[in-house]
């Protein structure tokens, strides 16, 4: 073995300069922007337009339903910022070059398997983040999808070293480790930590050493999205996915029953996203939730899925301009909200929170839908004042409605408290603010968590409607 060509320093030059210089560049540029508050749309901008390729693949899946389910049309980085996102642009930018970068060649077998277990880590730690941050879920993302990256970066660069790794791999007996250092000199984990270094990928690099640290919930996030990944290659009911469903319930204080249907949605989400960004060579390496059990019972329960009948649809909103016009009281009003949002639009979950106790507190009026007799029972809300206001707070006051889990609404994401995303769940919904002219009377909020299916913009638009005719008969209702 030439020792000349090993050591951590050779492999960092190497990677860096010779073989994936412009990987280095962009994600160097790009991790350096998020290190600045006062990082800019102009800096993000010249980053990605640097490359036309990049360019044009940063806006393909800036207008995927997946980022953008309004499916308004997104032409220029600039305009991709302010829809869905300065953070979440620097997300698919990262993304899209380490895509482009490692599988333009022809990709070993190891790299398209390394990779898939990436982008599968990536969903299921940005995604459990999301129940105990309100931000930092798209640094947790990047961090690991970052976390084995000297391993990505050496089968994506590692020329006849990468031909004798893999070769020596296939000997019988073959211990990895040993094989690693045999023929690089150093381990892969210290082969990532020198290049997260090289390239500035300093939080990318606390979340890694980190270790899962119960102390450092962002961390703890990347390191459970990593060991589910790791471990679901052995099956989802294999010792280890056990023991990682007990220690993700604990994390997000969910029921341990419903831990499990949260990763395979998760894994299904991975697949998702890895055909948005183009990489579909990754999707059958995804571990699959279908199992036979698994498929039939999906099946059955797809089948039974509520459907939106648009004929009563028009009949509650016909009602309630009725309504508007001859004030019937609020029971009916309220009837006709809730039965044409959930039987008409098809939205599964719809609920009814009014301000209660002389403007104190949130109180569920009304609620449809799969476990909603829950929040009947056991929803109520202070509302907040100053540093303590929530999204339901923000509703009432900017008096319009909101699309929250689209990119477009990430900033809001601190509004949502603990609190409120142990009474609602994790993932997309809908909320508006009910008003009777200037008075604030409480909010609405609809969403699909039974099925996991993703809201429609049909639905959303159905939702603003009833807003809008709910709004007018409280206006009537309070000058009665």
């Amino acid at each position: 073995m030439n020792t000349a060509k090993q050591g951590l320093d050779y492999w960092i030059e190497r990677l860096s300069e010779a073989e994936l210089p412009a990987l280095a560049a962009v994600v160097q540029d790009l991790q350096q922007l998020a290190a600045h508050d006062q990082s800019s749309v102009r800096q993000l901008a010249e980053v990605l337009l640097r490359d036309a390729s990049l360019t044009s693949q940063v806006l393909r899946v800036a207008n995927s339903v997946y980022y953008n389910p309004s499916q308004e049309s997104i032409r220029t980085i600039s305009r991709a910022i302010v829809l869905i996102g300065f953070e979440n642009v620097r997300l698919i930018g990262l993304s899209a070059c380490l895509i482009d970068q490692l599988l333009g060649k022809e990709p070993r077998e190891q790299l398209l398997e390394l990779l898939a277990r990436a982008f599968h880590a990536a969903v299921q730690a940005r995604n459990l983040a999301g129940f105990v941050l309100a931000r930092e879920q798209e640094e947790v993302f990047i961090s690991a999808l970052l976390y084995n990256v000297g391993e990505l970066a050496f089968w994506g660069g590692g020329g006849e070293q990468a031909d004798m790794l893999s070769a020596l791999l296939r000997q019988p007996g073959q211990e990895q480790e040993a094989a690693v250092r045999q023929v690089l000199g150093i381990s892969f984990r210290q082969l990532t930590t020198g290049l997260m270094r090289s390239w500035g990928l300093g939080e990318s690099l606390g979340m890694a050493a980190s270790g899962g640290s119960p102390r450092v919930p962002a961390s703890r996030a990347v390191a459970l999205g990593v060991r589910i990944s790791e471990a679901a290659l052995d099956g989802w009911d294999c010792p280890e996915m056990e023991k990682l469903v007990d220690q993700v319930a604990q994390f997000t204080q969910l029921p341990r029953e419903e831990v499990l249907p949260l990763i395979l949605a998760n894994a299904e989400e991975a697949v998702k996203v890895a055909a948005t960004f183009g990489a579909s060579r990754l999707c059958k390496l995804i571990p699959q939730t279908d199992p036979e059990q698994i498929r039939l019972q999906r099946e059955r329960r797809r089948a039974a899925l509520l459907q939106p009948d648009l004929d009563q649809m028009r009949r509650c909103l016909q009602e309630l301009g009725t309504l508007a016009s001859a004030p019937a009281g609020i029971e009916a009003v309220l009837d006709n909200l809730v039965d044409g949002l959930h039987r008409g639009a098809g939205l599964e979950r719809v609920m009814v929170a009014v301000l209660a106790e002389q403007q104190t507190r949130y109180r569920v009026r009304r609620a449809v839908g799969e476990g909603s007799d829950a929040w009947l029972a056991n929803f109520e809300l202070p509302v907040g004042k100053g540093a303590d206001a929530h999204l339901f707070d923000y509703v009432l006051k900017s008096r319009e409605p909101v699309w929250m889990g689209v990119p477009a609404s990430y900033g809001l994401s601190d509004l949502v408290s603990q609190t409120l995303r142990q009474h609602l769940g994790q993932g997309m919904f809908f909320i508006a603010p009910l008003l009777a002219g200037k008075r604030q009377v409480g909010v609405l909020y609809a969403d699909n968590r039974p099925s996991g299916r993703a809201l429609l913009h049909e639905q959303y638009v159905a939702f603003r409607h009833f807003t809008q005719a709910v709004g007018r008969c409280l206006q009537a209702l309070s000058q009665r």
